[in-house]
């Protein structure tokens, strides 16, 4: 039995989590309490359901708390426990809840939406590092929607999955990082006319890089940092380990060195791919383009 488990701030996107998950035919269940997920769980398995989906967040109360301690009991139950929190900035939350002009679930009278959502921040703070975290802060539904499906997607087996994520440091280093690695110091592709639409997966991109010494220097370096620390990060018990890479616009540089770093990790553990504004900017183009 598969169960996926859906947390995180209010507008930060979960209810396109929880589509996808429908979609891709697991029996969903929104808004449940933590303390009735054990009995959720063995109602479902005596029924013959393999595959479930279970949104638990601050609108189930104070029974959020028990959460931590339901997912270790699960985790010697089920054979594939899997656990999605979902978190933006500040500043995104709000633009988010001003446009669909929403109620947030903590809001009252005398408290204004940003003390609404600080609350909600603390209130979940204790289960954020549970799991696998996407910071959906400036992306596009069509990125999400395609993140957790790689998410569901990945191979089970209780080991640790090694994200490599690409992003540009002027749009926000992203909350999700457990290790952030600065190569802004490396040439930029961006000033060669021919290759500023490109992005670091072209092969004129690739070729111009694979060029200059110093990019080698530093992706090797990096390699070999996390290579080093791997066995500690997994020995934590980790289940998901980001490494970020950042550059300026999060398109050439950090694009090359993330993808060059997945191949250089396969074998070594479960291994995923992000280009978070890369992402951003091809989803603009589409939009722009109908």
């Amino acid at each position: 039995m598969q169960i996926v488990l859906i947390s995180g701030l209010s507008g930060s996107g979960k209810s396109i989590a929880i589509k996808v998950l429908e979609d891709a035919g697991y029996f969903v269940v929104d808004n449940l309490p933590a303390t009735l997920l054990p009995q959720l769980v063995a109602t479902l398995h005596g029924s013959g359901y393999q595959r479930v989906a279970v949104a638990v967040d601050v609108r189930s109360g104070s029974s959020i708390a028990a959460l931590p301690q339901q997912l270790d009991n699960l985790r010697g139950i089920v054979d594939d426990l899997r656990f999605i929190f979902l978190e933006a900035r500040d500043d995104t939350l709000i633009a988010r809840f001003s446009e669909t002009r929403r109620r947030h679930p903590l809001a009252e009278e005398g408290v204004s939406l940003e003390e609404a959502i600080h609350r909600e921040r603390d209130a979940l703070d204790a289960i954020s590092g549970l799991g696998h975290r996407i910071d959906t802060s400036d992306m596009h539904p069509n990125t999400l929607r395609t993140w957790v499906k790689d998410f569901i997607q990945a191979e089970a087996g209780g080991g640790l999955t090694l994200m490599f994520q690409s992003f540009g440091f002027k749009y926000g280093i992203p909350m999700d990082a457990d290790l952030v690695f600065d190569v802004r110091c490396l040439p930029n592709p961006h000033y060669d006319p021919r290759l500023r639409p490109l992005t670091g997966r072209d092969q004129p991109v690739i070729e111009f890089l694979e060029k200059i010494p110093e990019v080698g220097r530093m992706a090797e370096d990096i390699r070999r940092f996390v290579a080093n620390w791997l066995p500690s990060y997994m020995r934590d018990n980790r289940s998901y380990l980001t490494v970020a890479i950042g550059c300026t616009g999060g398109q050439h540089r950090s694009v090359y060195l993330a993808e060059w770093l997945a191949q250089r990790f396969q074998g070594s553990a479960q291994v995923l791919v992000r280009h978070r504004s890369a992402a951003r900017r091809d989803a603009d183009r589409a939009a722009h383009a109908k």
